[in-house]
């Protein structure tokens, strides 16, 4: 396991740490994608769209653009999800076909899935989110264990704008 380097994580601890306090207090979580450059110490956000399903199909192109506008070395995602137990993620498929989908099974585990995307490489961490105290509303969730995947692919990858070196040495993006 290869942490993440710490240029980046100085920027995504303050993130994960408010995305607890939101879920302290009682809030939900907004599907959000951080774009940003630790050498210019900047950030953007863009809100994922869930209309329709579609965190894969539009707001993939906006993550996309916005990179490319903050010349971005980084893209971090937030988003509440749901898995299955361990013991239970062997019977996926036929969960999937009694209840239609893991939300809808009595099986579901509340998630919080972090994402960072770096020229680096991608490292992602899902952390069940567990009650904060009594309370129906409030919940919290532990230290993500973030695991570094070389070869991450899928709809939500390879947000990066992509930099080619100019004749003059130079950087330039594409």
């Amino acid at each position: 396991m290869s942490a993440i380097p710490e240029a980046y994580w100085e920027m995504i601890a303050p993130l994960i740490e408010r995305a607890r306090v939101l879920l302290e207090d009682g809030e939900s979580l907004l599907p959000i994608a951080f774009v940003g450059s630790p050498e210019k110490r900047t950030i953007g956000t863009v809100v994922l769209s869930t209309a329709d399903g579609d965190v894969q199909g539009k707001s993939v192109e906006q993550v996309r653009r916005a990179a490319y506008r903050e010349d971005a070395d980084f893209v971090f995602t937030i988003m509440e999800a749901w898995g299955l137990p361990p013991d239970k993620v062997g019977k996926y498929q036929a969960i999937l076909d009694r209840y239609g989908s893991i939300e809808a099974s009595p099986y579901a585990v509340d998630l919080v899935s972090f994402a960072l995307e770096t020229r680096d490489g991608s490292w992602v961490a899902q952390v069940q989110v567990q009650p904060k105290g009594i309370s129906k509303r409030k919940k919290t969730f532990g230290e993500p264990r973030f695991r570094l995947f070389p070869e991450s692919g899928g709809g939500f990858a390879q947000l990066l704008p992509q930099r080619v070196e100019r004749s003059d040495g130079g950087g330039a993006m594409h």
